[in-house]
């Protein structure tokens, strides 16, 4: 569904692979991708996140809900609490999230978040801006 099922659908036709993380749940009211070419249905969403997390060499949040933010800020977290060292990055197309960005720079400018860990964020404004990173990795 939405950018995720595009995205899935523009690897396979490319010819790349597609591993997907899927509550059972999503999977009973057909949200699965079911041409996936590794599909892990788990029984939680805290099982998937943490199947993701496990699977995942970094993480980029694209447009999306509430969902794709609360799933950002947690793997933010654990970069900040060192559960991983893993690259998180946001793709801000459009500038989509500059107002969560400025956001967050308000936090640092009251102390909330340390400068440090803001810079931690890898903002890119177009998708031609991963290529050097996904190519590192």
């Amino acid at each position: 569904m939405g950018l995720m099922g595009v995205l899935a659908d523009e690897m396979l036709r490319l010819g790349g692979e597609v591993t997907g993380v899927i509550p059972r749940k999503l999977v009973e009211i057909e949200v699965a991708h079911h041409g996936c070419t590794n599909l892990h249905i788990v029984s939680s969403m805290h099982e998937r996140k943490a199947l993701m997390a496990k699977l995942s060499d970094a993480f980029l949040a694209l447009p999306g809900g509430i969902g794709t933010l609360e799933e950002l800020f947690e793997v933010f977290t654990w970069l900040q609490l060192g559960y991983h060292h893993k690259p998180v990055g946001i793709l801000n197309v459009n500038g989509f999230y500059d107002l969560m960005l400025d956001f967050l720079k308000q936090l640092v400018g009251q102390g909330f978040i340390i400068q440090d860990q803001f810079d931690r964020l890898m903002v890119f404004n177009k998708p031609e801006d991963l290529t050097g990173l996904l190519e590192k990795m």
